[in-house]
């Protein structure tokens, strides 16, 4: 009884610690067209780790299914970042986000208004 008590504790200790390999989880990342989901997506899908990326023009919500044993949501989000995306917790730095197509730059408050995008008056939507 003692040996199954011990065994079970072990067992229970191993799988609370076990990784998903199908982990789900939504990030927040800013773009303003079908451009920018072709390059959010390549970005999210490059992570090692990463099988699906699904990003969202209207909400701006991006979709993950990732192996929590090779990659984390703080590399995904570097990756988006290297692309020229800004996520929640990081923002791209501004020499990346120059070098996307003129259409996409989603922190120009005209291009936020050429998408149909609504701006508040200090420039942010």
């Amino acid at each position: 009884m003692k040996n199954l008590v011990v065994l079970l504790l072990l067992v229970a200790g191993f799988s609370t610690q076990a990784q998903n390999k199908n982990a789900k989880a939504n990030l927040e990342v800013d773009g303003v067209c079908m451009m920018c989901k072709v390059r959010i997506e390549k970005a999210a899908l490059k992570t090692p780790g990463v099988k699906s990326a699904v990003w969202n023009v209207e909400s701006h919500n991006l979709s993950l299914i990732y192996n929590e044993k090779k990659t984390d949501l703080k590399k995904v989000e570097a990756s988006l970042a290297a692309a020229g995306h800004d996520t929640q917790n990081l923002k791209a730095a501004d020499e990346v986000y120059n070098a996307i197509d003129d259409c996409c730059k989603y922190r120009d408050p005209e291009v936020l208004k050429d998408h149909g995008i609504e701006v508040d008056d200090d420039g942010g939507n």
